[in-house]
């Protein structure tokens, strides 16, 4: 009885619709009996469709109550992603506003005269760009001056001096492990600079600025090859391993407060050990870890190739020449975590 006094209360209340209402009622609902008609094993609409109720719900306020196919929220959806593709469109082919962009010609010309002119800014280059008749405001030769490339050739020097003096350098630092205990062991190396070899490493629960000394002592029994140590400002590189490195010809130098970068040989080699190895074990005690730590060092001296020397590596691996079809060997390394590859005999 429900149904059919709906039925009833619907066609009294469209008595007094206006015309208008009741042929879009009438156009929408013969768009869904299309739909339907033209379906075969699902509901499909088409682009067409989906414009067609953008517009109606754009033209028609009562379109929710006509709509039976689809949800309403659908509709809503598909007009906001068609506001999105007009606005990106329009976006793309507006026609620019405002100055002009100038020249190729212009541009190479400020980027000649920064390099060439190392003290002149955005005004005497404006200027001189108004001797040489370009019509163009200060503000938009300051924006590309800023965009000038820069000459490497200061970058190059400084580059070259690290270069030179690199095997005169060496760097050491602590890192942290946790164990399968919950307990922290602390990672002690010492790292050359010129070919990135750890010239020494310990572990122990308990750092100390004596057991630092007596790392030293083990790394360099008689004195340093190297002229500068470099170590951050750690409460265990104290007064005594100061005059430890003093005593061994180097200089120490300390690294600013939170300036991991300026110790960034020995920040890259523990963030390779963590990547490579710590991050996929468990370490049990200092025995474990330090084994571990004597594995990955053969590794990494031996096997690891590196970009900073050309895809070599710091012990020198030499690259063999293949001659043919030859058989290449897998070697494991670390547990298989790593491999190296070889030509077999």
């Amino acid at each position: 009885m429900l149904p059919w006094s709906k039925l009833i209360l619907d066609s009294v209340l469209r008595l007094y619709w206006s015309r208008r209402d009741l042929l879009v009622e009438n156009l929408v609902l013969r768009q869904q009996l299309a739909v339907l008609k033209r379906r075969r094993r699902r509901l499909s609409l088409r682009l067409p469709d989906k414009f067609f109720w953008i517009l109606v719900r754009r033209l028609w306020i009562g379109w929710r109550e006509a709509l039976a196919i689809v949800a309403p929220e659908t509709v809503v959806r598909w007009h906001r992603a068609g506001f999105k593709l007009y606005w990106t469109w329009l976006s793309r082919h507006r026609v620019r506003v405002g100055r002009k962009q100038i020249s190729r010609e212009l541009r190479e010309l400020i980027f000649r005269m920064v390099p060439e002119n190392p003290t002149w800014g955005a005004p005497r280059i404006h200027g001189e760009l108004q001797m040489l008749g370009f019509d163009v405001s200060e503000r938009t030769v300051l924006r590309w001056v800023r965009r000038a490339p820069r000459n490497p050739e200061p970058a190059k020097r400084w580059l070259a001096l690290l270069h030179n003096h690199r095997e005169l350098i060496a760097a050491m630092n602590f890192f942290t492990v946790p164990t399968i205990t919950f307990g922290v062991l602390y990672c002690f190396f010492i790292i050359a600079h010129d070919r990135r070899r750890i010239l020494h490493f310990n572990v122990t629960r308990n750092p100390t600025g004596a057991w630092v000394v007596q790392q030293l002592h083990e790394a360099f029994p008689y004195r340093s090859p190297h002229q500068h140590l470099i170590f951050d400002r750690d409460v265990k590189f104290g007064l005594d391993v100061v005059a430890a490195v003093k005593s061994m010809g180097s200089e120490p130098v300390r690294a600013s407060f939170r300036s991991p970068w300026q110790n960034g040989v020995a920040e890259r080699w523990v963030g390779s050990c963590r990547r490579d190895l710590l991050d996929h074990v468990i370490v049990r005690d200092g025995r474990h870890l330090k084994r571990l730590l004597s594995e990955y060092v053969r590794y990494y001296h031996q096997d690891r190739t590196h970009l900073g020397f050309n895809k070599g590596t710091p012990a020198g691996r030499a690259a063999v020449r293949r001659g043919g079809a030859e058989q290449f060997l897998c070697q494991p390394r670390l547990g298989g975590l790593h491999h190296r590859y070889d030509l077999a005999a």
